[in-house]
C-alpha cells in the first residue's frame, strides 16, 4: 500500500504538476538526469533572459529562436535514432574483452533477456553442432513494439532455432584458414554419422555486416523469460560421453523478473568461470569485482553485450551508436511522422512566444514570474515526455490551453491600451468596458497561475473534447444549434451558421441603415424576414453531422450492423456473385444521393412558398396590433400542448392521480397484438404542435423584428453594426429553437414578458433582444433546478440505505459542506458540467448474462430508429429536449436511451442495453420502476387509505422525492418475446430423450428425401461400396456406447444393437410417405438404395451425437452436451462414416438441419402428443417449419441476419453458464408487440454519476468493482445509469451508434401530416383530385358509351406511369392502417433479400424503387430502410 500510494504521489501528483517530469526508479541515472536537466534547461531559459535582459523584442528572438532549434534539434535526433533502430545496421562486438567489458558496464534498457559471448581458443572448446542461422534483419535487432517490457534477445526478435544455437554450448571462434577447414571437414563426418540420430547439423554463416570482425562467433544466449532445462544426449546409445560427444542443453525460463535474473547471473557466473579456467585465467581475479558489482544491480541494470547502431551522419560518414529502442522510448515519446513532429515544435514554438510576451508587457511579478515561467516549462516538456498511452492528444492539451489563455491575455492587454473605450448601458447596467476587459484579464492571468493545480485535478477536459463543447454551446445559445457529435460536426455546424449570419446581416444592414416610415416596410427588410424564415427553417431540418448531406452518415443509420448483414451473407455459405453485390452497393449508394436530393427539393419548395408568404406579411402593417394577441395565443397553445396534455397523459398526472387521464387505447390490454392506436389527444396534440412551431412562434418573431426594426432605424443604441448583428443573431436564434422543439418556448415567453414588461419594465431593450437573453437564461435555470433536484433527492437522509456506521457519522458533517456544493452547482450550471455524487451504500453484486442478447437491444434499436421521431410527436414520450435520458423497461430488456440531438423533424439517439438478469442492485432497481404505488393507503404512520383515483400522502411523497418518473407504462415496439424452456426438464426421463431421438432420425429421412441431390446420391458407385455392409439383413450395429434399448426405437434387445430389420420396421412408413410426396417417383422398397442411405445416415446420426457425448449418452448431462454440440453444426466423424465425406452436403444439408428440427418437433409433442405421430401431420409440420421457423444456434451468422430481417419466428438452444449453475435453455422468439414503461431520468443526475464514474476510476484508479458508487439507489437508479456508461466506467451489453430517426418513417404520423410538401406530391394531389374527377364526370355523363367507354377510358388510364404512379400513392396514403405485414418488414430484411437471392435482375435501380416506393415517403425515410456503411461508399466511388 506505501508502494502504491509513493508511487502514485510521483506518476500521478507530481507529474502533473510539473508536465510529466518525475524521478523513475525503474529508469537509468542517464534518463532521469537527462529529463531532470531538460525541464531545468526550459524553466531557467526564460527565467534568465527576462531578468538579464530589457523587455525588447531582440530578446523575445532570442528566447523563441533558442526554444525552436532546441525543440527541433531533439526532435530530429530521436527521428533518426528511431529511422536507424527500423533500417540501421547492427554493429557486434568483435573480442572477448569487449565482452568483458560489457559486463561491467551496466545496461541502459530494461531487458530480461541478456546474451553473452565469448571467444575461447579452438582446441580447449568441446565440440558442439551448429546450426544455420538466419541473416539478421533491422527488425531483429529492435523491438518494433515500445509498449513491449522486454524484447527478446536485448531487442533482436529472432527465430526459434537461434534460441537453441545459443544454448547448444560454447561456440567455437575462427581462427586460421587450415582450422577453417579442419572444422568444415568435422561437420561433415558429423552429418554421416549413423549414431546420431538427433544430430541437427549447423553451418556457420558469413556475416552480411559491411565490416563485420574477422572472430564474429554465434553469441551464446540465455533467456529469461522462460526456464525448463532440456538436456538431449547424441552420442551412440551404448557410448559413454566424453568431452567431445555432442551435448544439447536447452534452457528456458519463465519466472518472475527478480528469479529470472538471479538466474541468468549464476548462469553468466558459470559459464565466465568455465571459460577463463580452460584458457588458464583465475576466475577469482581481476574480473571478479566488476561480475560482484554487476549482480548487485537491479533487474534493470544486468550485464549485456554491446550492441552498436551505425548512425549515417552524411553519405560514407557514420558512428557507431551504443544505445537500445527502449532506452529510447523512455527518454522520448516517438512522434510517428514528421506533421506530428512539425505541430510539436510548432507549438513549443507558440508556448515561448505568448509567454515571453506577457513577460514583457509585465503581466507578471515578483515571484509569479517564476511561477509563469514554472507553467512554461511544464507545457514544454509535456511535448517531450508525458505518459500518453493510446490518446496522443493528451501530450498537446495542456500547451494548446496554454495559448489559448495567454493569446485572450495578449488581446485584452493590447486593447486595454486604447484610450476611447466607450461606456455602454445595458439593461439599466452601466458598463465600464475598461474596467470589465481588466477584470476578465486578471482571471485568466489567475487561471493560468493555477494550470498545475487544474491540470492535477481534471478540471481541463483534453482539447478536442474542449473544442467540442466551446463550438457546440456557442451553436446552441447564439445561432439555435442543435448539438455536436464531434469535432467534425461542431466546426460543421458553426460554419454554416456563420455563412448564414453574414448572408442575413448584408441584408438587415441595407435594410437599417436608413430610417423608414412605420406604414411602410422597406422590401429589404421584408426580404430579410423572409431569407431569416428560409435559412431557420432549413438549418433546423438538417442533421448536425456533415456527411448525411451526401448521404453517407453513421448516425442516420445503424452503420454497425451493415457490414455484419453483409458478412452474413458469405459466411452463411450462399453462393453470391462479388459482381452482383458490387452492383447492388453502387446501385443503393446512388439510390442514396437520389433521395438525399429529393429531401433538398422538398425543403426547397416548403422554402419557395414560405419565402413568399413572409414577404407578402412583414410588407403589409398586420403586425402592428396583432402584437398582445399573438402573446396570449403563444401562452395559451402552448400551456394545453406542452403542460396540459402531458399531464393528463402521465402515468401519475401532477403525482397526484393514480391512473392517466387521457389514457391510450392499449393501457388496459394485456399483450396488444396491433399497432399502438392513434387517439384523438394525439391527433390534437400533433396539430397544435405544428401551429405553434410553424405559425404561432415564426408570427411573433416577425412581429418583434418589425417593431424593432423600425425603432433601430431611427435610433442606434449599441451603433449600427452590433444592432444589425443582435437582431439578426436574435432572429436566427429564436426562429431555429421554436422550430426544432418549441417544448419550453411558452414558458421562456411568459417569463419574458411578466419580467420586462412588469417587473424590471425599465431595464427593458427591445423585445427581441429580451426574449434571445431570456431563452440562454432559461436554459441555465433549467439546469440549475435539475442540479438542486439530484442533490436533494441524493442526499436526503430517509433516503439513504444506513448500511454502516460510516453513514450515520458523515451525513451530519454533510451540512457545512452545503454553502461549497451550493457554489459548485451555480459553477457547473454556468459552465454547463456535470455534478459528482456524494455518498454511497454497499450490496454484493450479482453475476453478468449472456452477451449473445445484445441482437435483441440491436433490433430495438432498429424499431426505434423507424418510430422514435414519430412518438415524440405524438407526445407519447411526454415533454423531451436535447440530452434528456429515458429507460425503457419491460420483463427482461431494460434500454437505456439518450436524447443526443432533437431537429425539426429528426432525433438523433443513442440506446444502450444493460443486462437481461442484471445484478442485485440492477434487480432492486427494477423492482423499484416496475412496483405500483396505487395499493399504498399510508400517511406518516398510519393507513387512513386514499380517496378514489388518487394517490395516498405516502406515495404521493415518495414519488416528488425520485430523480425519475414514470411516463408512459404501455409503449408499444415491435420486438421478440423471449419464452425459454430447461432443456434438463424436457429429456430428463429416458422415453423423452427416446422421442428426441426418433424425431432426429425423420427430420434426417425427410431433409434427405427432399434434397434435389438425392439421385446423384443413390447413383454414387463409392457411396454404393462405401454402404455394402448397410444392405446386408444380417448386419448388426453393436455399438453399446450409441445404441441403447433406452433411447433407440429401432433397438433389438435380443440381439445387442440395431438392424435393417429393425429399423424398417419403425422407418420404413415414413420413409415411403416422404418418397411417394415427391414428383420425381423413388424406389422407396425395403431393399432400395434409398432405405440403404437413410439406414446408414441414421447409423451415422446417432454414432455423432454419441461421439459428441463423450460415449456416455445415458448420462443427461452428457447427452444434453452431445446435442448440444450437434446442434451448433460441430460433428465429429468416425473412421467407419468417413463415406459421408464424399459430399458435404450430407452433413450441411440432411444431418445438421435434421438436429435442429427434431428440437421443435420435440417441443410440439408436449402440445399434440397424438397428431405428431401421423405421418401426414408431421411431414406438413415439417414443411412448414422448414420455411416459416428459423433455428440455428446464436453463433450461426444466419441467426444474426433472422433477427434484423424480422424474421417471425425463431427457436434455438443455449449453454448458459453462470456462477453454480449450468444449464441448456430452449429459446423460443417470437415477433410481437412488446410494452415497456417509458422512465424520464433526470439529466443532470446521469452527468453527475457518470462523470463521478470517471473520477473515481481514471483518477482515484479505484478498481473495487464492488466499491459503494454503484451499489443501488432506488431514488437516483445509481446502478443502472452506472453500469449504462461507456467501458471501462461501465458494462453495458450493447451500444448503438448514433442512430438518427426521421418522422417520415412513421406511418401513423405520416397519415396526418400527409408526408413532405414537393413537387412530385403537388403533382401527385393534383391528379388524384382533378384529373380522376373528370375521368368520373365523363363516364356519368350523357356521352354516347361508344365514343367514350368509361372501362376503355380507366384502361388507358391505367397504361400511364404516372397515372400508377398517382393512384398507388393516393390509395397507399387514404388507406394507411390497411399496409400489409410485409411492408412493416424492416427494409433490411428486403434488402438481404436482394442480396441473398444472388439474382441479377433483382438489383437494378426500377426494382429497388418500386419495392420500397410504396412503403414510406423516399424523402425521410430511406435513410433507415437501407444499411449503409462508409466502406461501401469508398466502393461505390471506385467504380
Amino acid at each position: 500500500m506505501g508502494s502504491q500510494l509513493v508511487q502514485t504521489l510521483r506518476q500521478g501528483v507530481w507529474a502533473s504538476l510539473t508536465g510529466g517530469w518525475y524521478h523513475d526508479p525503474d529508469q537509468n541515472t542517464f534518463n532521469n538526469s537527462c529529463h531532470l536537466y531538460l525541464w531545468m534547461f526550459l524553466l531557467m531559459l526564460p527565467l534568465s533572459l527576462h531578468l538579464a535582459l530589457p523587455p525588447t523584442t531582440m530578446a523575445l528572438s532570442i528566447y523563441c529562436t533558442s526554444v525552436t532549434i532546441f525543440f527541433i534539434t531533439i526532435k530530429m535526433v530521436n527521428y533518426r535514432l528511431h529511422v536507424m533502430f527500423d533500417k540501421g545496421d547492427v554493429v557486434p562486438p568483435s573480442s572477448l574483452s569487449d565482452v568483458i567489458q560489457g559486463a561491467e558496464n551496466k545496461s541502459n534498457a530494461s531487458d530480461s533477456c541478456l546474451a553473452a559471448k565469448l571467444s575461447i581458443p579452438k582446441e580447449k572448446q568441446p565440440r558442439v553442432s551448429l546450426q544455420p542461422e538466419q541473416e539478421l534483419s533491422p527488425e531483429d535487432l529492435s523491438s518494433p513494439n515500445p509498449d513491449q517490457a522486454a524484447p527478446l534477445l536485448l531487442g533482436e526478435q529472432k527465430h526459434v532455432a537461434d534460441r537453441e544455437i545459443a544454448d547448444e554450448g560454447l561456440p567455437s571462434s575462427k581462427g586460421s584458414d587450415e582450422e577453417s577447414t579442419d572444422e568444415t571437414k568435422q561437420e561433415k563426418q558429423l552429418q554421416q554419422d549413423p549414431n546420431n540420430n538427433s544430430l541437427e547439423v549447423i553451418q556457420e554463416r558469413d556475416d552480411p555486416l559491411p565490416h563485420p570482425p574477422q572472430n564474429d562467433q554465434p553469441e551464446e544466449t540465455y533467456c529469461s523469460d522462460e526456464i525448463a532445462v532440456v538436456f538431449v544426449d547424441n552420442s551412440g546409445p551404448s557410448a559413454r560421453l566424453d568431452e567431445n560427444d555432442m551435448v544439447k542443453i536447452i534452457i528456458t525460463m519463465s519466472c518472475d523478473a527478480q528469479t529470472a535474473a538471479e538466474l541468468e547471473e549464476s548462469v553468466k557466473q558459470s559459464i565466465l568461470e568455465s571459460a577463463q579456467a580452460q584458457m588458464g585465467i583465475d576466475p577469482h581475479g581481476g574480473e571478479e569485482d566488476s561480475i560482484d558489482e554487476s549482480s548487485e544491480t537491479s533487474t534493470q541494470e544486468k550485464p549485456s553485450r554491446k550492441l552498436y547502431y551505425k548512425l549515417k551522419l552524411f553519405p560514407g560518414k557514420w558512428v557507431n551508436i551504443l544505445y537500445d529502442r527502449l532506452a529510447l522510448l523512455a527518454l522520448l515519446d516517438r512522434n510517428q511522422d514528421v506533421v506530428e513532429n512539425i505541430a510539436v515544435v510548432f507549438l513549443a514554438f507558440l508556448v515561448a512566444f505568448l509567454g515571453f510576451i506577457l513577460l514583457n508587457h509585465g503581466c507578471f511579478k515578483d515571484i509569479w514570474v517564476f511561477q509563469f515561467c514554472v507553467v512554461i516549462a511544464s507545457c514544454q516538456y509535456s511535448l517531450l515526455k508525458v505518459r500518453k498511452g493510446h490518446n496522443q492528444i493528451v501530450a498537446y492539451s495542456r500547451a494548446a490551453y496554454f495559448c489559448i489563455f495567454c493569446g485572450l491575455i495578449w488581446i485584452l492587454e493590447q486593447m486595454l491600451r486604447r484610450k476611447d473605450l466607450p461606456v455602454s448601458t445595458v439593461y439599466g447596467i452601466t458598463i465600464v468596458l475598461a474596467d470589465a476587459l481588466k477584470f476578465l484579464r486578471d482571471i485568466l492571468v489567475g487561471i493560468t497561475y493555477c494550470f498545475p493545480i487544474t491540470f492535477l485535478v481534471g478540471l481541463f477536459p483534453q482539447i478536442n473534447t474542449f473544442m467540442i463543447y466551446l463550438l457546440e454551446q456557442i451553436d446552441i445559445h447564439f445561432f439555435g444549434g442543435t448539438a455536436a457529435t464531434g469535432l467534425h460536426s461542431a466546426v460543421y455546424s458553426i460554419f454554416r451558421s456563420l455563412t448564414a449570419l453574414s448572408l442575413l446581416y448584408g441584408f438587415c444592414f441595407g435594410a437599417l441603415k436608413e430610417p423608414w416610415d412605420e406604414q411602410h416596410t422597406p422590401a429589404l427588410f421584408s426580404g430579410f424576414c423572409g431569407l431569416l424564415v428560409v435559412l431557420s427553417y432549413h438549418l433546423s431540418g438538417q442533421s448536425s453531422d456533415p456527411t448525411v448531406l451526401i448521404g453517407k452518415s453513421e448516425t442516420c443509420i445503424v452503420s454497425s450492423t451493415s457490414t455484419q448483414l453483409l458478412s452474413s451473407v458469405f459466411v452463411s455459405g450462399q453462393n453470391f456473385d462479388f459482381n452482383t453485390l458490387y452492383s447492388a452497393i453502387v446501385i443503393l449508394y446512388d439510390l442514396l444521393l437520389h433521395l438525399q436530393k429529393e429531401i433538398l427539393l422538398s425543403d426547397l419548395v416548403v422554402c419557395s412558398i414560405a419565402y413568399i408568404l413572409t414577404f407578402a406579411i412583414t410588407s403589409s402593417t398586420v403586425f402592428l396590433s396583432l402584437k398582445v394577441v399573438l402573446y396570449a395565443l403563444a401562452g395559451t397553445v402552448g400551456f394545453v400542448t406542452h403542460y396540459l396534455v402531458p399531464q393528463l397523459r402521465k402515468h401519475h398526472p401532477w403525482l397526484w392521480i393514480s391512473h392517466p387521464v387521457l389514457k391510450s387505447n392499449e393501457y388496459s390490454q394485456f399483450e396488444p397484438r396491433d399497432d399502438a392506436q392513434l387517439m384523438w389527444f394525439e391527433r390534437l396534440y400533433v396539430g397544435l404542435l405544428c401551429f405553434e412551431k410553424y405559425v404561432v412562434y415564426p408570427a411573433i418573431i416577425l412581429s418583434a423584428l418589425t417593431n424593432d426594426g423600425f425603432s433601430l432605424s431611427h435610433r442606434k443604441k449599441l451603433g449600427i453594426h452590433c444592432d444589425v448583428l443582435l437582431m439578426t443573431v436574435a432572429g436566427m436564434k429564436l426562429l431555429r429553437a421554436s422550430f426544432c422543439n418549441p417544448s419550453f418556448q411558452f414558458v421562456t415567453l411568459i417569463f419574458t414578458i411578466v419580467f420586462f414588461e412588469f417587473d424590471c419594465s425599465r431595464a427593458s431593450e427591445t423585445f427581441l433582444l429580451d426574449f434571445f437573453i431570456m431563452s440562454i437564461v432559461f436554459h441555465k435555470l433549467s439546469d440549475l433546478l435539475h442540479k438542486l433536484h439530484f442533490i436533494m433527492v441524493y442526499i436526503a437522509p430517509w433516503q439513504i440505505a444506513w448500511g454502516s456506521a460510516f453513514h450515520a457519522f458523515a451525513q451530519p458533517f454533510a451540512v457545512p459542506h452545503s454553502a461549497m456544493l451550493l457554489l459548485q452547482t451555480f459553477v457547473t450550471t454556468l459552465f454547463y458540467t456535470p455534478l459528482s455524487p456524494f455518498l454511497g451504500t454497499f450490496i454484493p453484486p450479482g453475476c453478468d448474462d449472456n452477451n449473445l442478447n445484445s441482437i435483441f437491444y440491436e433490433y430495438l434499436t432498429r424499431s426505434l430508429q423507424h418510430s422514435l421521431c414519430g412518438d415524440l410527436m405524438l407526445g407519447r414520450w411526454g415533454n423531451y429536449s436535447s440530452g434528456d435520458c429515458f429507460i425503457l423497461a419491460s420483463d427482461y430488456l431494460n434500454a437505456f436511451v439518450h436524447l443526443i440531438e432533437i431537429g425539426n423533424g429528426l432525433v438523433t439517439f443513442q440506446l444502450r442495453g444493460l443486462e437481461f438478469r442484471g445484478t442485485y442492485c440492477q434487480q432492486r432497481e427494477v423492482e423499484a420502476i416496475t412496483e405500483g404505488v396505487e395499493e399504498d393507503d399510508a400517511c406518516c404512520c398510519c393507513e387512513p387509505g386514499h380517496l378514489p383515483h388518487v394517490l395516498s400522502c405516502n406515495a404521493a411523497f415518495n414519488l416528488r422525492w425520485l430523480a425519475w418518473e414514470v411516463t408512459t407504462t404501455k409503449y408499444l415496439l415491435e420486438g421478440y418475446s423471449i419464452s425459454e424452456n430447461n432443456a434438463a426438464t424436457m429429456l430428463q426421463v429416458y422415453d423423452l430423450r427416446k422421442l428426441l431421438i426418433t424425431y432426429y432420425l425423420k427430420s434426417i429421412i425427410y431433409y434427405l428425401i427432399h434434397s434435389l441431390k438425392l439421385q446423384t446420391w443413390i447413383k454414387d458407385s463409392s457411396i454404393t461400396e462405401a454402404l455394402v455392409s448397410y444392405t446386408k439383413w444380417h448386419h448388426i450395429e453393436r455399438d453399446p456406447a450409441v445404441f441403447s434399448v433406452k433411447i433407440d426405437e429401432d433397438y433389438v434387445h435380443c440381439l445387442q444393437g440395431v438392424t435393417r430389420a429393425s429399423f424398417c420396421n419403425v422407418y420404413l412408413e415414413w420413409i415411403q410417405y416422404c418418397a411417394n410426396k415427391m414428383e420425381e417417383p423413388v424406389d422407396c422398397d425395403e431393399d432400395s438404395p434409398l432405405v440403404t442411405l437413410c439406414y446408414a445416415l441414421s447409423v451415422l446420426g446417432r454414432r455423432s451425437l454419441g461421439t459428441a457425448s463423450h460415449n456416455m449418452s445415458n448420462s443427461l448431462e452428457s447427452f444434453l452436451y452431445g446435442f448440444n454440440t450437434l446442434f451448433k453444426g460441430d460433428f465429429r466423424i468416425a473412421t467407419k462414416d468417413e463415406w459421408v465425406f464424399t459430399d458435404m452436403d450430407l452433413l450441411q444439408k440432411v444431418v445438421a438441419p435434421g438436429v435442429r428440427m427434431s428440437l421443435k418437433l420435440h417441443q410440439d409433442h408436449f402440445t399434440c402428443l397424438e397428431e405428431t405421430e401421423e405421418p401426414a401431420i408431421l411431414y406438413e409440420a415439417i414443411s412448414n417449419y422448414k420455411t416459416s421457423l428459423v433455428i440455428c444456434h446464436e453463433s450461426d451468422p444466419a441467426w444474426r441476419k433472422a433477427v434484423l430481417s424480422s424474421r417471425d419466428t425463431l427457436l434455438t438452444l443455449r449453454h448458459m453458464v453462470d456462477d453454480g449453475t449450468d444449464e441448456y435453455k430452449i429459446i423460443m422468439l417470437y415477433k410481437r408487440h412488446l410494452s415497456f414503461k417509458v422512465i424520464k431520468i433526470n439529466k443532470e443526475c446521469v452527468r453527475g454519476l457518470w462523470a463521478g464514474q470517471q473520477q473515481e476510476l481514471v483518477f482515484l484508479r479505484n478498481r473495487n468493482p464492488e466499491r459503494g458508487s454503484i451499489q443501488n439507489s432506488k431514488q437516483a437508479l445509481r446502478n443502472m445509469i452506472n453500469s449504462s456508461c461507456d467501458q471501462p466506467l461501465g458494462y453495458p451489453m450493447y451500444v448503438s451508434p448514433l442512430t438518427t430517426s426521421y418522422m417520415g418513417t412513421h406511418k401513423q404520423l405520416r397519415s396526418i401530416w400527409g408526408g413532405p410538401l414537393s413537387l412530385d406530391s403537388i403533382r401527385t394531389w393534383l391528379f388524384s383530385k382533378w384529373v380522376r374527377k373528370d375521368n368520373l364526370t365523363s363516364c356519368n355523363s350523357g356521352v354516347n358509351m361508344e365514343d367514350v367507354d368509361c372501362a376503355g377510358g380507366s384502361s388507358s388510364l391505367s397504361h400511364n406511369p404516372n397515372s400508377i404512379t398517382s393512384q398507388s400513392l393516393s390509395l397507399y396514403q387514404a388507406r394507411p392502417n390497411r399496409t400489409s405485414h410485409a411492408n412493416r418488414q424492416h427494409a433490411a430484411g428486403l434488402v438481404h433479400q436482394i442480396f441473398s437471392t444472388g439474382d441479377a435482375h433483382v438489383c437494378s435501380t426500377n426494382a429497388i424503387y418500386d419495392k420500397f416506393k410504396g412503403m414510406v415517403h423516399p424523402s425521410y425515410s430511406f435513410t433507415y430502410w437501407f444499411p449503409y456503411h462508409e466502406s461501401i461508399t469508398h466502393l461505390s466511388r471506385v467504380h
